[in-house]
């Protein structure tokens, strides 16, 4: 029997498609879909936007709003699936120390398709410059517990959501 997976997080670095996945999957089996950036304080966009990379104390603040966001909303019967970049195993590590069996979907880019995917996006606080950051910071979850690796540079959003989703199912709790 595979260990139960009550929650998921869907990460990577910018551009990977961690809101679109994260909706797809929703609508595939009702989950509630948190998006991480939503709870972003108005300083860390300020910094964002600006060019400047977070660091760890900016981050802080706002995993521990995502670790309460997915405890309500598991406290509610409403399984969560949570957007989140969750770059650095510390940050994972206090998310699953929130929420056991906790899964983490991470959606696994090149740095050029990242650039060009963020470069496409109208609207969005992320500038292209922070590419080379999101990197720089990121720790791929490798032989991390209830961890599935997608290649989000192959793969589109339907069939990121759909694995994901089957992954999911798999670890069902009963």
């Amino acid at each position: 029997m595979l260990p139960p997976i009550n929650a998921l997080v869907i990460m990577g670095v910018a551009g990977c498609g961690k809101s679109s996945v994260s909706q797809a999957i929703c609508a595939l089996n009702g989950a509630t879909p948190i998006e991480g950036d939503a709870f972003h304080p108005a300083e860390n966009i300020r910094k964002m936007s600006a060019g400047i990379p977070l660091t760890d104390a900016d981050r802080s603040g706002w995993l521990g709003i995502l670790c309460d966001e997915l405890r309500r909303s598991i406290d509610a019967g409403q399984p969560p699936v949570l957007s989140c970049s969750a770059l650095k195993r510390s940050y994972r590590e206090r998310l699953r120390s929130a929420v056991p069996g906790l899964g983490f979907v991470y959606l696994e880019l090149t740095p050029a398709v990242a650039a060009r995917r963020v470069a496409e996006r109208p609207g969005h606080f992320m500038p292209t410059s922070m590419i080379d950051s999101q990197f720089a910071t990121l720790e791929p979850p490798v032989d991390e517990p209830l961890t599935l690796v997608l290649d989000a540079s192959r793969q589109d959003i339907p069939q990121l959501a759909a694995a994901a989703h089957h992954w999911w199912r798999q670890h069902e709790p009963d």
